[in-house]
């Protein structure tokens, strides 16, 4: 049985999905199972990782484990997972963040691992989603800074793969989307895919400082804001392992901007 954390995220939906029609026992971890809208196959079950103690029943019988966030990855938890008789965990962190701390609980934890280390997710863009559905406008800073992003059924597929092969254990994936692009050139292909022009409109910093800080904490703020001044005019690395894991190149941005049209229509 493989338990799917997160299994109502863009993510982790996927991986169930592709978990399921590859014949594997799928059991999802959701704070809301009623309305959780997975396929019939999988078993979905309440739980929330913020609460180690909730998700013991959805462990029983679990040998495998996708875990959406390495930040979840707490000593309680992986304590409860080995003693259910989970064996191999496939997490998912960031691209440079470093995995020592959450691998030695891991390892000292007896469990397999496998590390996904994704950069920038294509789906941040549905962020820009409300003002293009209601003004065709997306307003935000350093339109020139770069990033290659991934599409979500891309890490889907290299995760499924993880859970359900054994030449992935113990393997720490970095991966990127199949080009670096600018947020204008993201925001033209979402344009594009909805056949729409959405005017890109860029903020002076101190703007969007002021805006981002009503919903997000100000050292985060401060950290994007930095992250994005130092993409400026720097082409984002681009790395091959996608197409090396699963035979084909990774979905371009414009082919995620076309699956997610009806988001921004």
């Amino acid at each position: 049985m493989i338990l799917v954390t997160g299994a109502t995220g863009h993510i982790g939906r996927d991986i169930a999905g592709r978990l399921s029609e590859a014949g594997a026992s799928v059991r999802a971890l959701t704070r809301h199972p009623a309305t959780a809208s997975l396929p019939s196959q999988v078993d979905a079950l309440r739980g929330d990782l913020t609460e180690p103690e909730s998700v013991r029943r959805a462990l029983d019988g679990v040998d495998r484990l996708y875990l959406y966030s390495a930040a979840h990855a707490t000593t309680e938890f992986l304590d409860l997972a080995s003693r259910a008789g989970v064996r191999r965990v496939v997490m998912l962190s960031g691209l440079g963040t470093s995995p020592d701390v959450v691998e030695r609980a891991v390892g000292a934890a007896g469990i397999e691992w496998t590390h996904l280390r994704p950069g920038a997710f294509a789906t941040n863009a549905l962020q820009w989603a409300p003002s293009v559905r209601a003004n065709g406008v997306v307003r935000t800073p350093y339109g020139d800074a770069t990033d290659a992003p991934i599409h979500e059924a891309d890490i889907g597929e290299v995760a499924a793969a993880a859970l359900l092969r054994e030449d992935h254990v113990g393997r720490r994936y970095e991966l990127t989307g199949p080009e670096s692009l600018t947020y204008r050139e993201q925001v033209a292909l979402i344009g594009e895919a909805i056949g729409r022009d959405i005017a890109f409109i860029e903020e002076s910093p101190e703007q969007a400082r002021e805006r981002m800080i009503r919903t997000i904490p100000e050292a985060i703020v401060e950290e994007l804001l930095g992250l994005w001044a130092d993409r400026v005019g720097e082409p984002a690395a681009v790395l091959p392992t996608v197409r090396a894991l699963t035979g084909h190149p990774a979905r371009t941005f414009a082919q995620w901007a076309a699956d997610h049209a009806a988001d921004f229509g």
